[in-house]
């Protein structure tokens, strides 16, 4: 436990392992450990707004468990896209950096989220609303995906410094993933679960415009709330 925590705190420095400079392969392992245990932990913290329920314990694995899909699949969704930016931008020639520097920020949305689930678990407690819930997950998702950009940053400098046109491309990533991460949370929900449905993986009804419906959900809210 010593170790984990030690390397969650060399990973947020950027020391050690996790310098800028340090291969990815002595990090690698690290850094999924990491994305797995934190991710598990969000999510089971997620599906805590009903699945602390008698006979729904099971909603906080599937959470868990689909948090750590959600990453990972729009990670690999995205890749092939940002690749092609890359090779227009004739920068190809830095990508293995560039994967170091993505597979870094993975692990560090997922170390952020776990370190925002008491402020979730806060409002399940002090609100009832299951569209509310809702929300503010994605409000912390937004949080943690920002912050990741600390990360990016850090190794991305050094391809700046090389290359001006990285800068653009890290905004381009940062938009492409968050564009593909919200259809894929809509596609793998339920994460948070509605108490009057069963507990479920996945709803039957996983298709649809992601972006319609996040819109509907924020205007209810704001009418819940100015009512």
């Amino acid at each position: 436990m010593r170790a984990f925590f030690k390397s969650m705190d060399d990973f947020l420095r950027g020391k050690g392992l996790f310098a800028v400079d340090a291969p990815l392969a002595g990090r690698l392992k690290w850094l999924l450990i990491l994305l797995v245990v934190c991710g598990l932990f969000y999510g089971a913290v997620m599906g805590a707004y009903s699945g602390l329920e008698p006979g729904r314990f099971q909603q906080l694995l599937f959470s868990g468990v689909k948090v750590i899909f959600l990453l990972l699949i729009s990670f690999v969704l995205c890749l092939p896209s940002f690749f092609v930016l890359n090779l227009i931008a004739g920068v190809a020639d830095d990508f293995p950096e560039v994967l170091r520097a993505l597979i870094s920020t993975q692990s560090c949305i997922t170390v952020v989220l776990a370190c925002l689930g008491p402020f979730t678990a806060l409002w399940y407690l002090s609100c009832s609303d299951y569209q509310l819930a809702v929300l503010f997950n994605g409000l912390m998702f937004a949080v943690a995906s920002a912050s990741a950009q600390v990360v990016v940053r850090r190794y991305y400098g050094p391809l700046i410094r090389r290359s001006a046109r990285h800068r653009q491309l890290r905004f381009a990533w940062f938009f492409l993933y968050v564009f593909v991460g919200i259809q894929m949370a809509w596609v793998l929900r339920p994460f948070i679960s509605d108490p009057k449905l069963p507990v479920s993986f996945l709803r039957r009804e996983a298709w649809g415009n992601a972006y319609v419906m996040v819109g509907g959900l924020i205007a209810s809210a704001l009418r819940k709330l100015a009512s």
